[in-house]
């Protein structure tokens, strides 16, 4: 009885075997062997056991205690301390995709400005009577005429990202 109620005391109050040797200055095979009815604490012992329980010696002593709902609760506050643990890492995971993302958007766009500067509109030169190149210098001047009006807007919009998703010290 006394061993089933030190046990049912420690982990109500969410104590390890561990915990409770430290507080009463013992070690922790004793507390186990307590628990497990092949000893008993002596009566100094038992009143330190009862003041680290915080639970009247007649208690310790008496009827058989269940374990309370300390338990559940504790095992459903470690629980969600694991799921918000979870999100935490998936919400530093996806910002940092976001941030390298946003870097490479932004190293591509000045890539392709520099490539087009450098090429300055060949289209321009090409001969438009022929059908196939009359398509692709239609559609490099229309690439070159929307990345030019768009490039700059989107760039700071994706160094602004850069800057909001960067790790805070």
């Amino acid at each position: 009885m006394l061993n089933e109620n030190i046990k049912a005391i420690r982990k109500s109050k969410g104590l390890s075997q561990q915990e409770l040797a430290v507080k009463l200055n013992v070690v922790r095979q004793t507390i186990s062997k307590w628990e497990q009815g092949l000893s008993v604490p002596d009566s100094d012992l038992l009143i330190s056991l009862s003041e680290a329980l915080e639970t009247p010696v007649s208690t310790l002593l008496g009827e058989t205690v269940m374990e309370s709902e300390a338990d559940a609760v504790k095992a459903l506050s470690e629980k969600l301390e694991i799921i918000n643990l979870q999100f935490a890492r998936r919400k530093t995971l996806r910002r940092k995709v976001l941030h390298w993302s946003l870097i490479s958007l932004c190293v591509v766009i000045v890539a392709v400005s520099a490539a087009l500067v450098v090429v300055n509109s060949p289209y321009l030169g090409w001969d438009f009577h022929d059908p196939e190149i009359a398509v692709a210098g239609t559609a490099f001047h229309a690439f070159e005429w929307l990345f030019v009006r768009l490039a700059p807007i989107v760039l700071m919009a994706a160094m602004v990202g850069v800057c909001l998703t960067r790790k805070k010290a």
